[in-house]
C-alpha cells in the first residue's frame, strides 16, 4: 500500500490532468467582472466615508447653533413650576418633597420608595407628638394619649344622659297619599 492510498483503497489526492487539453473549455469571461466589483467596493467605501463626514459636520453645526441660542426668557416657567400640582401621587425619582415644617427633601437620585419613606417618617412623628399648625403649636393630641384618654373612663363625647324622649319625637313627617301631598302625617320609620 502506498502513501497516497488510505487503508480502504481510496486515493486522497487529485490525479494529474494537465496533459488533457480541450480547446473549447477556457476561462469564462461572462462569470464575473472583477474590475466592476472592485470599482463598486471602492465607490461604496468612498460614499460611506463622505456620508459619515457629512453627518459629523451636521452634528457639529447643530451643536454650535444650540450654543448660540439664548436661554429661556424671564417669563418662562422654572423646572419646579412645570411640575403637576400637589398631591403628586406617583412616587418616582426626579421629585423633591416639601415637608410640613418647610424642610425640602431632594429625591433626585433616590429609589422610588424614598418619597413614601420620607412621608411615612412625617406621619409617624405626627402620630407620636400630635399634629402641629404652621406656627408649631400642637393642635391635636398624640394617638397614644387619645387611646389612654378613651380607655381611662372619660370615654367619647356623647349625648347628655337623661330621660329619653317619646318615640313620636323621632317620627318623620310624610305627605299622605290620600291628600296628594297637601297634608302631612308623622310616621315612624
Amino acid at each position: 500500500m502506498t502513501r497516497k492510498e488510505k487503508s480502504n483503497g481510496h486515493k486522497t489526492e487529485t490525479p494529474d490532468v494537465s496533459h488533457i487539453r480541450n480547446v473549447e473549455v477556457t476561462h469564462e469571461t461572462s462569470d464575473i467582472n472583477v474590475r466592476g466589483v472592485l470599482w463598486f467596493v471602492l465607490v461604496l467605501t468612498i460614499a460611506t466615508i463622505a456620508v459619515s463626514v457629512g453627518m459629523w459636520r451636521l452634528f457639529m453645526y447643530y451643536a454650535a447653533q444650540e450654543a448660540k441660542e439664548p436661554g429661556p426668557g424671564p417669563m418662562a416657567l422654572s423646572k419646579q413650576e412645570r411640575l403637576p400640582p400637589e398631591p403628586r401621587l406617583q412616587s418616582a425619582p426626579g421629585f423633591a418633597i416639601t415637608l410640613e415644617d418647610g424642610k425640602r427633601v431632594n429625591l433626585e437620585r433616590s429609589i422610588p420608595q424614598a418619597e413614601f419613606r420620607e412621608l411615612r417618617k412625617q406621619w409617624e412623628e405626627n402620630l407620636n407628638t400630635g399634629l402641629k399648625d404652621s406656627s408649631g403649636n400642637v393642635v391635636g393630641i398624640p394617638i397614644n394619649q387619645a387611646i389612654d384618654k378613651v380607655v381611662s373612663g372619660e370615654g367619647l363625647p356623647s349625648r347628655a344622659k337623661g330621660a329619653a324622649g317619646k318615640l313620636e319625637d323621632y317620627a318623620i313627617t310624610m305627605p299622605t297619599a290620600a291628600s296628594s301631598g297637601r297634608e302631612t302625617e308623622k310616621k315612624l320609620q
